[in-house]
């Protein structure tokens, strides 16, 4: 069931008013492909704009905060935890894991999506004056726990 559509099959925000509070963690990731030579330019420093994990660290975060404003049906969520992650995967990408945390009433699946999503999105931005092919790619949830659906973690 779609629960974002009501029954004339319109778009509403879910309401999760009677919904328990309990502690709801999500996990994201994303990666960016690259030429070997961004990825070494980036792993040593030398990028003329600075250090790319740190400012794609600090937009996903930026992100997460925001993602009600983003998503249209989202909820404000008062998350307590995001981590951002990013790290060198082999000689050509840059693999982005989003973690969001609170104790509410709805998910913070789409929160830690669009922290990996703009994490991505930002080291693109910072990198394609030197390489404008790099590919985004493998946007996925990879784990959720909490609320009523449970625990999900995709199958390797």
């Amino acid at each position: 069931m779609l629960t974002h559509l009501d029954s004339q099959g319109r778009a509403n925000m879910v309401d999760v008013t009677e919904k328990a509070v309990t502690e709801r963690e999500a996990t994201a990731e994303a990666r960016v492909r690259m030429l070997p030579q961004t990825l070494q330019m980036i792993v040593e420093g030398e990028h003329p704009k600075g250090d790319v994990f740190a400012v794609a660290r600090i937009a996903g975060i930026q992100a997460a905060k925001k993602t009600s404003d983003l998503i249209p049906l989202c909820h404000p969520l008062m998350l307590t935890s995001v981590k951002v992650e990013l790290t060198a995967e082999g000689e050509d990408a840059v693999r982005i894991v989003a973690r969001c945390k609170l104790a509410g009433q709805t998910g913070v699946e789409m929160e830690a999506l669009t922290a990996a999503s703009v994490a991505a999105l930002t080291i693109y931005d910072m990198c394609k004056a030197v390489d404008k092919g790099m590919v985004i790619e493998q946007v996925r949830l990879l784990e959720k726990l909490g609320g009523k659906s449970g625990h999900y973690k995709v199958q390797a």
